[in-house]
């Protein structure tokens, strides 16, 4: 075997990079949990004992902690006075839950996900599937986590504005269906967001429906915000004049059957929102670090899910446009459009 130094060298150094983001992922839950960024953005800079006082923890173990935030570039160390911070950047993406830049929940999905890694390994031998309610609830969590700050920043000021109608009937009073709802994310912000409509959210893993619950009592619109246990492909019919689903339908076995359903709900003039991780049709497409990171979850959660369910069709999470195209006009469907995207996602309106 002829080995190219210079080639080797290369990938070596891309894993040097790849095993410390690894290990800084755990870190990044740790420091969440703990407070520890919060406590640093919020009073200024800190020696280890200043932050392990602010936060009551361990002063030998922040030190360590710190150290490893400022040399993977999520803090920053000044040697005159030994004190650590954040950057105003840093402090909105690692400290401020509502910001639409918050990125501690996708290190605690990307934690919780590799915690179960037996199960998939051995889903991998048998081909068998790993059911989403299977998981830690750290996954249930910080999925919630990971989306809700893209649905705060685009769902209510630049998705459904792209929907043809849509907000016109939002705000005269519409009735509208989250479909693979989780814990109720996006179903309490849009509550929130058109007080004159009524909104259900189905799911069928019973927990997150509990939580669902919780989060729209919290958010004061559980009078005009419901969730109920339901799959993707039994939920009530009821000639909704808007049906969602949010990052969820390539997760499910029987994504035609489930388009099928949609399109028995929905209203003669309603619309599906359908909102899918941004990628491109082909793999050569997604060969980037966002494909990447997608393919992973994907591999720990998505097609395990989809293969635990009646049907066994895994799209995955880079089925691209094409691969929801082919979906949702196998259906019946026969208005199909991108109407939105981010770095993210794809927003696509589906109409009968």
């Amino acid at each position: 075997m002829n080995i190219d130094e210079g080639k080797l060298h290369e990938f070596l150094g891309r894993f040097v990079g790849d095993l410390g983001a690894a290990v800084h992922a755990a870190n990044v839950v740790i420091g969440d949990k703990l407070g520890l960024y919060k406590a640093l953005a919020g009073a200024g800079p800190a020696t280890p004992a200043e932050l392990a006082a602010r936060t009551e923890t361990h002063e030998r173990y922040v030190a360590e902690w710190l150290a490893g935030q400022a040399a993977g570039g999520s803090g920053a160390y000044d040697p005159a006075t030994g004190r650590y911070a954040l950057t105003p950047e840093q402090a909105f993406a690692l400290a401020d839950e509502q910001s639409p830049a918050f990125v501690p929940g996708a290190f605690q999905l990307a934690c919780a996900s590799v915690r179960d890694e037996p199960m998939i390994v051995e889903a991998f031998r048998t081909g068998a599937g790993v059911g989403w309610h299977e998981h830690n609830a750290d996954v249930f969590f910080g999925c919630e986590r990971f989306f809700r700050p893209g649905y705060a920043a685009n769902l209510v000021s630049s998705w459904i504005p792209a929907l043809f109608g849509v907000p016109e009937k939002l705000q005269a009073g519409a009735r509208v269906a989250d479909v693979g709802c989780g814990h109720g994310a996006s179903t309490v912000l849009m509550a929130q967001a058109w007080p004159a409509s009524t909104f259900t959210g189905f799911d069928y893993h019973g927990g997150s429906i509990e939580q669902a619950r919780k989060r729209a009592a919290d958010a004061g619109v559980a009078d005009r915000c419901r969730f109920e246990v339901a799959s993707a492909t039994a939920f009530p019919l009821g000639g909704y004049d808007l049906v969602a689903t949010f990052d969820c339908l390539h997760d499910m076995g029987d994504p035609v059957g489930a388009a099928k359903h949609v399109l028995s709900s929905v209203a003669p003039d309603g619309t599906w929102l359908l909102v899918e991780p941004a990628a491109g049709d082909r793999v050569e497409d997604n060969l980037n670090p966002l494909g990447r990171a997608y393919y992973g979850f994907s591999t720990l959660l998505c097609v395990p899910n989809a293969l635990s369910q009646h049907g066994g069709e895994a799209l995955g999470a880079q089925a691209g446009e094409a691969g929801i195209g082919r979906v949702v006009t196998a259906a019946g469907f026969t208005r199909f459009r991108v109407a939105a995207q981010t770095p993210f996602n794809l927003v696509f309106e589906v109409r009968p």
